[in-house]
C-alpha cells in the first residue's frame, strides 16, 4: 500500500458515517468515469459490412450452404442408421 493511500485511508477513518458515505460516492463516480473513457468503441455491422473479399472462404455463398446443407443431412442419415442397428 502507498504510503498516500495509507494517509488517505486514517483520514477517512476520522470523518462521520455520513462524510465517509460522501467520500465513497466521490470514488465511485470518479471509477466510473475512468472506465467509460477506457472502454472500447463498439463496432456496428455496417461498419465492416463489404470489408470482406469476395468470396470469403472461396467458395460461393450458394455452393457453401449446399455442401453444408448435404453434409449435415448425410450426419443425420448416418445417425439414424445406427439407431435402427440398436
Amino acid at each position: 500500500m502507498s504510503p498516500l493511500l495509507a494517509q488517505v485511508l486514517r483520514e477517512i477513518e476520522q470523518l462521520n458515517p455520513e462524510e465517509q458515505l460522501e467520500v465513497i460516492s466521490h470514488a465511485t463516480e470518479l471509477v466510473k468515469r475512468q472506465t467509460v473513457t477506457h472502454k472500447k468503441p463498439q463496432r456496428k455491422w455496417l461498419d465492416i459490412a463489404g470489408n470482406a473479399p469476395y468470396p470469403l472462404v472461396g467458395e460461393e455463398g450458394q455452393e457453401w450452404l449446399t455442401r453444408t446443407r448435404g453434409e449435415a443431412q448425410q450426419h443425420r442419415d448416418r445417425l439414424l442408421e445406427s439407431k435402427d442397428e440398436d
